[in-house]
């Protein structure tokens, strides 16, 4: 079985006209649900501004809602069956599929093809398609380069308190005077450790997050080994 997560594209979620927003994650929930997904995250309307205003997280689990309980789509195992429109554009999906696994194979596998560039090249060239069909006109993006409204909309995004940083910044202090430091600093050094050699880093990392490690911390802790990654530029 291929049990697998869904989350609706945020970046075709656009700042102009940002409502239409809801109707593209409606879509794009809808297809993953017909697709057969068992989990699903469906993005609020207003993230291409700000972060999402309680409004519009609450809307974004409304679509869900609607999905699961006024389609029907859920009671169906497999809604698209017999689709020689899904049949096809699926063969097309998986031949893509196969050609990338290979051209990261040639490469000497995942990790090498990062060290080359390849994955970041690929994701850069197929952005650089997508705008310029945008900036062209053949692709259609409603709002932007198309059905555009000439009148300015006023929108409020979500303004966060500066208090909650004072009162974040407070319980992480707190944290780090009421730990058992040194466990923390045996935790990490254990991390480190295992990241010189090869041992699987993750046993030491859940260890030293028991601990109350901090995230910042083990990345601290990674950093020291690893140094920190520069991705290539390929593009």
């Amino acid at each position: 079985m291929l049990r697998f997560h869904t989350q609706t594209a945020g970046v075709q979620l656009t700042a102009q006209q940002p409502e239409v927003n809801l109707v593209r994650v409606a879509l794009q929930g809808l297809a993953a649900v017909l697709g057969g997904t068992q989990s699903l995250h469906t993005n609020a309307y207003d993230e291409a501004l700000a972060l999402p205003s309680a409004k519009a997280a609450r809307l974004a689990l409304r679509t869900q809602q609607v999905l699961a309980h006024e389609t029907d789509v859920t009671k169906t195992v497999d809604p698209f069956a017999g689709s020689y429109v899904v049949e096809s554009l699926t063969d097309d999906l998986e031949e893509a599929v196969a050609e990338l696994m290979s051209a990261v194979e040639e490469r000497g596998g995942a990790a090498a093809a990062i060290e080359q560039g390849f994955q970041k090249g690929e994701i850069e060239r197929s952005a650089y398609l997508v705008a310029r069909e945008i900036d062209s006109g053949e692709r259609t993006i409603v709002g932007v380069n198309r059905f555009a409204s000439a009148e300015g909309e006023v929108y409020e995004p979500l303004r966060v308190d500066p208090r909650l940083e004072e009162e974040q910044c407070h319980r992480l202090a707190v944290l780090r005077r009421d730990r058992d430091n040194a466990a923390v600093r045996r935790g990490l050094d254990a991390l480190r450790t295992a990241a010189e050699g090869s041992d699987n880093v993750l046993v030491p990392m859940k260890e030293a997050l028991a601990c109350f490690a901090t995230g910042g911390e083990v990345s601290a802790a990674l950093r020291e080994v690893w140094g920190r990654y520069q991705p290539t530029d390929a593009f």
